[in-house]
């Protein structure tokens, strides 16, 4: 199969953006966050691994029992862990949790920095997180955010084939126009959801199956020694926790 142009590329990411855009005019973070950077900050954070569901369980009681940066900082780790004990890495989230909000506290005045440089120097805090914090929180828009969804996609629709989702931000980023990247994040979530569901995805009834080149076609990774496929997932899970947690949810409050 001969190697698709860049131009090529670019006009079918556009054709992409354009149908995301009939289907989720209006995407919204998935994660409760109350309108507050910083529970955004943490609720992404704690997302790493985990359902934005299961994170938006534990949260109300999170803030319940520390209701500002300040109570948060100077929380008991322990403590801290039995809030968020129903979620993965419970205990390592907690941690950078309270980290994360004594480098806020101490060095950002209690506020969340508006800079990807600021952002991604907080404890558990990588660039896919910062650019959810930024455009979520402040409306700045500095990237794409590659949580697992958006790095599926971007391989099944042959817009990138790296396996770092920082590369394929970097991928995204030279195909897209920039005026388009913010909802990217947030439509090909619901996208992977509700179509393009990675264990199942429903080629016969998706809206982009004419410009898919993987539509159709079966999904079922390449036989691998167990060895090789856990290193795999150990590289996939090292890249997600560099990149910070998943996506977030803004119902006047919430994504």
């Amino acid at each position: 199969m001969p190697r698709e142009s860049l131009a090529s590329k670019r006009e079918r990411a556009l054709e992409v953006a354009a149908r995301m855009n009939e289907h989720y005019p209006d995407p919204e973070c998935a994660l409760s966050f109350w309108g507050d950077p910083f529970k955004l900050t943490v609720a992404v954070l704690l997302s790493a691994q985990t359902t934005d569901k299961s994170v938006n369980k534990v949260t109300p009681q999170l803030w319940e029992r520390y209701p500002t940066v300040a109570d948060l900082a100077a929380a008991s780790q322990h403590e801290v862990e039995q809030v968020l004990r129903t979620i993965g890495l419970y205990r390592s989230k907690a941690k950078n949790c309270i980290a994360c909000a004594q480098m806020v506290l101490t060095e950002h005045g209690g506020q969340v920095p508006r800079t990807m440089d600021e952002l991604v120097r907080l404890p558990g805090v990588g660039r896919k997180t910062a650019n959810i914090v930024l455009n979520e929180g402040f409306g700045i828009v500095e990237g794409i955010a590659v949580d697992t969804h958006v790095h599926r996609i971007a391989h099944l629709l042959k817009l990138s084939s790296k396996a770092d989702p920082l590369a394929v931000e970097q991928d995204l980023l030279k195909i897209y126009p920039r005026e388009l990247w913010r909802p990217v994040n947030h439509q090909w979530v619901l996208f992977g959801r509700d179509t393009c569901i990675a264990r199942r995805p429903r080629c016969g009834e998706c809206f982009l199956a004419d410009i898919c080149p993987s539509a159709g076609k079966p999904q079922a990774p390449k036989a691998a020694g167990k060895k090789t496929a856990r290193a795999s997932a150990a590289r996939l899970r090292k890249a997600a926790d560099a990149t910070g947690g998943s996506n977030a949810k803004k119902k006047g409050a919430a994504r």
